[in-house]
C-alpha cells in the first residue's frame, strides 16, 4: 500500500474481507493520493462498490465500473400521498417506461445520438420530438432547461461520440427511455420524515409529500465502454497495477484521453436516459392528477472519474458506488444550491427507506463523497437462488414468506418476478443504521428520510 486506506463504518456492521482486500489494492495503485470507503461498502469488480479513489495523472476504468453515470433523480409533486391513488399511478408509468435488461424505447438517428453523447442535455431541444414517440408529449423546452440547472454538472459533459467502440453505439441506440435492471428502479414515495425543517422547505420538501424517485445508468452502452477501457487498461498497465482486475491509464496518455471521452460520453447518456424517464413519469402523473408543478431537486451520478481540486492539487477523483456531496462553497456561481450545498439523494432497497441530503463542509476528509445506498450483504445469487429453464438448481436464501412480509403494503411492478428477489430488503444493509454513520461523522446534513408506496424493477 502507497497511501492509507480508510473506511467510515458503524459499529457491528459487517465487513466483507474481499472488499476489504480490494481496498488495499486500491491503495497500491501507482499515483494513488487518496482511498477510503463509504458505509455501503460491499465487493465489487476492481475496487469495492463504495470506494472513493483520487490519482494523480492517472484513470481508472475499473474504479467507475461498466455503468458509466449510474444515478440517482428525485422529483417532487405538490401533493400529499395519502390523496393519491399511488398504485394506479405506478402501472400507468410502468407502461411507458420498459422495465428489465434488453429492452428499447426513444429511437433517434445515428446523428441525434452523437449530439446527445457529445453535449448531453444541451442538445436535447435539438432532437426533440424525434420518431414521433409520446415522451414528447411531456416535453416542454424550459421546464428541461430547469431539469438541467439542477443536474450535477448542468446534465452535460464533454463527451467524445468518436471514443466509443461501435458495440456500444448499437446497444445504446435504441435504449434511451428504458430503466434497466438489477437495481435500478422508479419508486413513488412519502415522505416519511423531515430531518431539517429549514432545510426542507427550501428543497420544496414537506411531511407526508409523494416524491418520485429514478435509479437509472448508461444501460448497454456503458457496459460495453466499460468493458473495452477495462481491457485496454490491462493491456497499457497490467505489469504496473496490483492486479488485471484494476489497471489504470495515464490521463494525459491517447488512451486516458479516449476513455474519459467516452466514459462523459456515457454520462451524458444516461443523463439523458433518466430525463426521458421523467418526461414519461410528468406525462402519467398530469394525465391523472392535472396540469402540477413536477420539478426535479437534484440529478446526482454516483459511477464516475471527475478532475477535481483536492489539498491544492488537481486530482481524478473516482467514486464508485459513493456520491458527491459538494459543500456550497465548491458549486458553481449559477448552481440554484449554492446557498445550501448540493443535494444528495440516497436510496436504501426495495421495501426500506431512502434519504435526501445536502454536502457540507465537514466532509472535506472524504473528497466530499459518501455513500450511494445501503450496500449488500449478499449476492444476488444467493438472495434469489439459481434456476435453469424453469428448474430451480439452487433455492434462494429469502423464502417467499419472507419476501412477501419485507414487501408488505407496497405496490411492486417487476419485469421479472423471480429474479426481482435478489433486490430484496433481507439482501441489504439496514440503511437507517448506514444513514447513523454518515450523519453521526458528519460528512452531510439530513433533510429528509423517504418511504417506498409503490416500486417499479427491472
Amino acid at each position: 500500500m502507497r497511501v492509507d486506506a480508510w473506511i467510515y463504518v458503524g459499529e457491528r456492521m459487517r465487513l466483507e474481507d474481499g472488499a476489504v482486500r480490494q481496498l488495499r489494492d486500491a491503495a497500491a495503485l501507482p499515483g494513488v493520493v487518496k482511498v477510503l470507503a463509504t458505509p455501503d461498502i460491499h465487493l465489487g469488480y476492481g475496487v469495492p462498490i463504495g470506494c472513493v479513489l483520487a490519482m494523480d495523472g492517472a484513470v481508472v476504468p475499473a474504479a467507475v465500473g461498466y455503468d458509466v453515470n449510474c444515478g440517482m433523480r428525485l422529483m417532487t409533486t405538490p401533493l400529499k400521498a395519502n390523496t393519491t391513488k399511488v398504485g394506479k399511478l405506478a402501472r400507468s408509468v410502468a407502461r411507458d417506461i420498459p422495465l428489465g435488461e434488453g429492452k428499447s424505447n426513444v429511437r433517434f438517428s445515428a446523428d441525434q445520438l452523437r449530439r446527445l453523447l457529445a453535449r448531453g442535455l444541451d442538445a436535447l431541444p435539438e432532437v426533440a420530438g424525434a420518431g414521433g414517440h409520446r415522451v414528447w408529449g411531456g416535453y416542454d423546452e424550459a421546464e428541461v432547461a430547469r431539469d438541467a440547472q439542477c443536474t450535477e454538472e448542468f446534465g452535460r459533459l464533454a463527451g467524445d461520440p468518436d471514443a466509443i467502440p461501435p458495440r456500444a453505439l448499437q446497444r445504446g441506440m435504441p435504449q434511451l427511455g428504458t430503466l434497466g435492471g438489477g437495481n435500478h428502479f422508479v419508486e413513488l414515495q412519502r415522505v416519511d420524515a423531515v430531518l431539517d425543517a429549514g432545510l426542507a422547505e427550501r428543497l420544496g420538501i414537506f411531511a407526508g409529500q409523494l416524491v418520485v424517485m429514478i435509479h437509472s445508468g448508461s444501460r448497454g452502452l456503458g457496459h460495453e465502454i466499460g468493458g473495452h477501457f477495462m481491457k485496454l487498461a490491462a493491456q497499457v498497465s497490467g505489469a504496473r497495477s496490483p492486479n488485471q482486475h484494476l489497471c489504470f491509464l495515464p490521463a494525459d496518455s491517447d488512451e486516458g484521453r479516449a476513455y474519459v471521452g467516452a466514459m462523459n460520453a456515457a454520462a451524458n447518456f444516461a443523463f439523458v436516459n433518466r430525463e426521458m424517464m421523467t418526461l414519461l413519469v410528468r406525462l402519467n402523473l398530469r394525465r391523472s392528477l392535472g396540469a402540477i408543478e413536477l420539478p426535479i431537486i437534484y440529478d446526482v451520478p454516483h459511477n464516475m472519474a471527475k478532475l477535481e481540486r483536492h489539498e491544492g492539487k488537481e486530482l481524478w477523483v473516482h467514486r464508485k458506488g459513493a456520491t458527491r456531496a459538494f459543500p456550497a462553497s465548491r458549486l458553481p456561481a449559477d448552481s440554484p444550491y449554492k446557498d445550501v450545498g448540493q443535494p444528495v439523494i440516497i436510496p436504501g432497497s426495495m421495501g426500506t427507506a431512502s434519504y435526501l441530503l445536502v454536502g457540507n463542509e465537514r466532509s472535506a476528509a472524504t473528497l466530499h463523497s459518501v455513500n450511494h445506498g445501503a450496500g449488500r450483504t449478499m449476492s444476488r445469487t444467493q438472495a434469489a437462488g439459481k434456476r435453469r429453464r424453469g428448474k430451480v438448481l439452487r433455492p434462494p436464501a429469502i423464502s417467499d414468506e419472507a419476501f412477501a412480509k419485507a414487501m408488505k403494503g407496497i405496490d411492486l411492478i417487476a419485469a421479472d418476478k423471480w429474479s426481482v428477489r435478489e433486490e430484496a430488503p433481507q439482501a441489504y444493509k439496514d440503511i437507517d443504521r448506514v444513514m447513523e454513520t454518515v450523519l453521526g461523522a458528519g460528512l452531510a446534513e439530513g433533510v429528509a428520510r423517504m418511504v417506498p408506496l409503490a416500486v417499479m424493477k427491472g
